[in-house]
């Protein structure tokens, strides 16, 4: 293999150096939050180091993992990908497996905050509520910049982390860039998430932010026709339910469904499960904690869990169904796109086959990531403009 040259092996130290979470490690750390906020920092630094050594061309960035390039089932894992999977094992963050729901979603949040670069300007940001199953939800509203006559088309966005993981703050950076490229509101939501609040609470937030948005979108000055409904992961998985659920209703719909990497069957084992379940960021033991946390009682073949089961998929709104090459969920995301084409829905497939599981999250660090993901703006806008 080729040597590294001397100006590169101080830096890759700097970026492999061993990070010691200090969230769930010891006592004496959980006493001292400034030791976490230095910890915090410090990861911070080593994923800007990552971004300068991502500048380097393909090659080196391969040889900085001290592998060969990735190939699994007739794809190469982007050379950046690889290097951030590399950096990112060095970082030794704990699995979420492994701990408490409440401190996976601590470390979820500061490795979100670590990733995210300068915020993508938009128009405006306000923080708001909207109406939930049983309560009220945590909202926030991006409004385009406006280089042309509204009302603009609006997108409500769910988030992904397996209904446990994730919330408004670790998925602004990906609603901004919707907003900027797809020159779209985007309306975020905080549905509740498990296993305080187990399926199907999130349906039923998901479902009644939705009527919430549809109601009030040109109080967010927003064309009420025009409403999406999307999300990556398990937010994808929510709007895929909530489309399906509501196709039939007499009742307002929404005019689109974006779908980003989705779960959509919980009930078969896919090819790509055995393929990526291991070492490409989502792993199977997430997976299966994730699904223990969520709906550990529930019948997996129920449609509200499992879209791709449902009686009728005719008559959704139009899909925008994104896969990623190297995501253990691939093969379901695609049985489901399959299936809604067969059905009559119109579908907008596309799978982004040298990236992983989370590259909407990852824009910032990859700009095979962030091309995707403006690419799906526009293809969103594309869809609500016709």
């Amino acid at each position: 293999m080729t040597e590294r040259p001397e100006w590169v092996r101080p830096m890759v130290e700097l970026a492999r150096r061993r990070w010691r979470p200090v969230v769930g490690r010891t006592r004496r750390q959980r006493r001292q939050p400034a030791v976490a906020r230095m910890q915090h920092r410090v990861d911070r630094v080593r994923y800007r180091v990552a971004r300068t050594l991502l500048g380097l061309p393909a090659g080196w960035q391969v040889r900085l993992t001290g592998r060969v390039p990735v190939v699994r089932d007739g794809l190469t894992l982007d050379p950046q990908v690889q290097f951030l999977l590399a950096v990112r094992a060095r970082l030794r963050p704990t699995p979420l497996e492994q701990l408490s729901p409440s401190v996976a979603r601590l470390q979820t949040r500061h490795e979100a905050a670590a990733a995210t670069g300068l915020p993508i300007r938009v128009g405006a940001v306000t923080e708001l509520s909207v109406d939930g199953a049983v309560g009220a939800l945590a909202a926030r509203h991006y409004a385009p910049i406006r280089p042309d006559p509204g009302p603009h088309p609006l997108l409500l966005f769910l988030h992904g982390g397996g209904f446990v993981v994730g919330d408004l703050d670790t998925h602004d950076q990906t609603c901004r860039l919707l907003c900027r490229y797809g020159g779209m509101h985007v309306l975020a939501v905080d549905y509740r998430l498990a296993p305080e609040h187990p399926f199907p609470a999130a349906v039923l937030d998901a479902e009644a932010a939705l009527r919430w948005t549809l109601a009030h979108a040109e109080e967010l000055d927003a064309n009420p026709d025009r409403v999406a409904i999307g999300g990556d992961s398990a937010g994808a998985n929510l709007a895929a339910v909530i489309s399906a659920r509501l196709a039939h209703d007499d009742g307002p719909r929404p005019a689109a469904q974006l779908l980003i990497y989705p779960p959509v069957d919980r009930y078969t084992d896919y090819a790509s499960l055995e393929l990526f379940g291991d070492g490409f960021f989502l792993t199977r033991a997430e997976i299966d904690w994730f699904r223990q946390c969520y709906a550990a009682e529930a019948d997996r073949t129920d449609p509200m869990l499992s879209p791709l089961n449902a009686p009728d998929l005719s008559g959704l709104p139009p899909a925008i169904v994104v896969t990623a090459g190297f995501d253990p969920l691939r093969d379901e995301g695609e049985a489901f796109a399959a299936a809604l084409r067969e059905a009559g829905t119109e579908v907008l497939f596309r799978r982004e086959a040298t990236l992983i599981h989370g590259f909407a999250n990852m824009i910032d660090l990859s700009q095979a990531a962030r091309t995707a993901m403006i690419t799906v703006a526009g293809e969103l806008r594309a869809v609500l403009e016709r």
